[in-house]
């Protein structure tokens, strides 16, 4: 086979050509990304870089491009232009920090809608069968019902069942949804579900998918799209779902990934219930049985505490208002990449003043030691 050095300079190329390279998969690409800061780096760093940085062995690895996969890169930018798709880069400073923060996040991610609808201040993945009935429809109605009015995301996944409810009634309650698809643009599954994909959109929301233009709806990618699903969010809800299947994967994700995990209780016998009281039986998940519950459990009312936050931000000193910005600004940040944003304070200062704002009721820590404001 021939190979080519493609001489672009075109970052976006760079990226898309990382998930053809051999034995690379999300995780080994994103320390290369951070160690390089770019795609692009890693392709054009120089075989005396590579051996000083990474050994002998490392430096005999010198990516290429083949001109095949170079056609599939180019009609790929081609048909995001045609179709108005936008393309998210790990490097992005717009990137959702919550994804950011799961160690097998995807590299990249084409989306059409606004980027913004990852940011809000709380979000919420609701998953389950999509052979749904009437049961699970009305439990996802009364959960988002009740969250009307928050600043929040609510990501599915835009199959048939429950994830078709969750996105229509984040719509129908005024709140901003996320659907990841297991597809690429060109065969939204299931194709009855375009024109709620449009509305979507529309209505400031987001369709993503890190899956090429025409990537079929096979079977194995809907699973591994379950991690984008949970590390949008934080908390994961499970409405209706057998003993297997993809929303008892996701579950197990967000677990893993020290995320909230609730499921909705359900009849003895229903087989669309098993998994979600089986999750509860393994404390797994924490039963709720409506978005009060939801909220109350993840500190989310707190209506009167922004007034009260507000009113102490200007009582902080210099240093505690800087380290407040820095998470006003990132959303949630774990507590390492807090310390490498602050490089002149010493840890233990860094730490006494998350001390001092967690004590004011400014910020909180969850699970994992990531940090947020309250």
């Amino acid at each position: 086979m021939h190979f080519v050095w493609i001489e672009m300079e075109d970052e976006l190329y760079y990226h898309l050509a990382l998930p053809y390279l051999k034995n690379l998969g999300s995780i080994q690409i994103k320390k290369i990304l951070d160690h390089y800061g770019s795609a692009k780096a890693f392709f054009k760093d120089s075989v005396l870089h590579r051996r000083n940085t990474f050994g002998r062995r490392a430096a005999l690895i010198k990516p290429t491009i083949s001109r095949e996969v170079a056609a599939q890169i180019e009609q790929e930018m081609k048909l995001m232009e045609q179709h108005d798709i936008s393309c998210c880069l790990y490097t992005d400073k717009s990137y959702p920090q919550r994804l950011r923060h799961c160690v097998d996040a995807p590299s990249h991610f084409f989306y059409k809608g606004d980027l913004t609808a990852f940011n809000t201040s709380m979000s919420a993945a609701i998953v389950g069968t999509r052979l749904a009935t009437a049961y699970g429809h009305e439990a996802v109605k009364r959960i988002l019902g009740d969250c009307k009015g928050l600043d929040l995301c609510i990501v599915s996944g835009l199959a048939s069942g429950i994830d078709t409810a969750a996105h229509e009634e984040a719509l129908q309650n005024g709140l901003r949804t996320v659907a990841v698809m297991g597809t690429g643009f060109n065969s939204i599954y299931p194709p009855s579900n375009r024109q709620l994909a449009q509305k979507i959109i529309e209505q400031g929301g987001a369709v993503i998918s890190e899956y090429p233009f025409y990537t079929p709806p096979d079977k194995q990618n809907f699973p591994k799209r379950n991690r984008i699903i949970a590390g949008m969010a934080d908390a994961t809800i499970v409405v209706e779902t057998a003993l297997k299947g993809g929303s008892i994967i996701t579950a197990h994700i967000a677990h893993s990934y020290n995320r909230d995990v609730f499921a909705i209780p359900g009849p003895i016998g229903n087989s669309t219930s098993e998994g979600c009281n089986e999750l509860i039986r393994q404390n797994l998940a924490a039963l709720i049985t409506s978005g009060k519950n939801l909220i109350e459990m993840m500190g989310w009312d707190h209506t009167a505490k922004k007034a009260v936050q507000r009113k102490l931000f200007v009582e902080l000193n210099d240093d505690e208002r800087r380290l407040a910005n820095l998470l006003q600004e990132h959303g949630e940040m774990p507590i390492d990449k807090l310390y490498g944003e602050l490089p002149d304070m010493t840890v233990s200062k860094t730490a006494g003043l998350l001390l001092q704002l967690e004590l004011k009721g400014i910020i909180q820590c969850k699970p994992g030691k990531i940090y947020s404001l309250a």
